[in-house]
């Protein structure tokens, strides 16, 4: 059914599905009321037919929208070649994705891995390797994963409290202080981790000044500068990466999301000089870099590059945020990753989710917008309108 006459949900269908998945599956996620069963570009379909504009994109993942033919189409092909050897043996793809990668990330050497909060934990692991240091320097509002390395550079205390003691030592500066920054790092520490725009912490946007900052006193205690780019990368921001903003380059750089515009597929990027320290064995991944997931990563990146869809995320990413200060008063960000104040965020998000909207709240002040970056002018209109009708 692709027509966007939409209806009430039925609860005797979707509650079903409810049911189900809540007797078999371990209760971690708090989700909305809706099961979703198709998807095509910037809209989702769930088990009634009913469509929906989605401004999430998957948490910033499906960068080229819903089951985009050319994704779909590299995919099928490869799953008919080769899905998985190990990295006991070279394979193709990865040559492949690892030789793009350089060209537009402008980082030297490649490491691969299934998911963010891995390519944080192979940042954390070199850097440690790497400078024979141990303590990590992060940031309030920080967000770099679940597991426990990752978990530990985290800053929200109800993600790190139940799982402590986590890797020591870490430290938290204040985000976008020079001051507190300054007073943080020494010749103990290995690296500074930092996200140029945060995401979970609210689309905070890191200053000029503070990020400069961060390279000049690492020419002083000489540690490792990682950016995280999981949520910032592959257009999201109107640049290829958020890097390109502050026109600097990072010693390692975490990457995943969009990378496989909703394929698992992560990485890590890291200087020459770096790469020359690391050998043999030092690290590891059994699934990552597998030849299904680097072709998802090299078509995403040729679907972005043939659509131009790192200047659509800058173009549209201004009618977005326009749109949302005409509603909300108030927008911040960069490209098609945006933020707005709003109180009672959470519930306006169901109020949305019964209108046939997907947007997101990362906190009950904040609502954060990710949608695909080939969304256009026509939904972001609707999308506008449906929420002037229920703030």
């Amino acid at each position: 059914m692709e027509s966007s006459e939409n209806t009430p949900l039925n609860e005797s269908i979707t509650q079903s599905w409810i049911n189900r998945e809540k007797s078999v599956h371990i209760q971690f996620y708090r989700r909305l009321p809706v099961v979703f069963e198709r998807g095509r570009g910037c809209y989702l379909y769930d088990v009634e037919g009913n469509r929906y504009i989605d401004l999430v994109a998957g948490i910033a993942v499906c960068a080229l929208g819903h089951c985009h033919p050319k994704l779909v189409e590299r995919l099928k092909t490869q799953l008919e070649k080769l899905m998985h050897t190990s990295n006991l043996f070279y394979t193709i793809p990865q040559i492949e994705l690892a030789e793009k990668l350089r060209e537009i990330t402008g980082m030297d050497f490649f490491f691969f891995c299934n998911s963010g909060t891995e390519a944080v934990e192979a940042s954390l692991k070199v850097s440690r390797k790497v400078t024979g240091r141990k303590k990590f320097v992060a940031f309030t509002g920080s967000f770099h994963g679940r597991t426990m390395g990752a978990l530990s550079v985290t800053w929200k205390e109800m993600f790190r409290k139940p799982f402590l003691p986590l890797v020591e030592p870490v430290e938290f500066a204040e985000f976008n202080s020079v001051e507190s920054l300054k007073k943080k790092v020494d010749e103990n520490t290995a690296a500074v981790i930092v996200e140029p725009i945060q995401g979970e912490g609210g689309v905070n946007v890191a200053d000029e000044d503070f990020l400069n900052a961060v390279f000049e006193l690492k020419e002083k205690y000489g540690y490792l500068v990682i950016f995280d780019e999981v949520q910032t990368g592959f257009g999201r921001t109107g640049r290829w990466f958020a890097k390109d903003h502050f026109n600097l380059q990072p010693d390692v750089m975490a990457m995943a999301k969009g990378m496989g515009s909703g394929f698992p597929v992560g990485g890590i990027g890291v200087s020459g000089e770096v790469a020359e320290k690391l050998g043999s064995g030092e690290h590891a991944s059994t699934f990552g870099g597998n030849p299904l997931a680097c072709s998802a990563a090299l078509a995403t990146i040729e679907v972005i590059e043939e659509e131009k869809l790192v200047e659509n995320a800058k173009k549209m990413g201004k009618v977005l945020k326009d749109a949302l200060y005409e509603v909300f008063g108030n927008s911040r960000g960069m490209g098609l990753m945006l933020a707005v104040n709003c109180e009672g965020a959470f519930e306006l998000v169901n109020r949305a989710l019964k209108s046939f909207l997907l947007i997101n709240a990362t906190s009950e002040s904040s609502l954060r917008f990710v949608p695909p970056l080939v969304i256009g002018k026509e939904e972001i209109e609707i999308a506008r309108d449906t929420l002037s009708g229920i703030v």
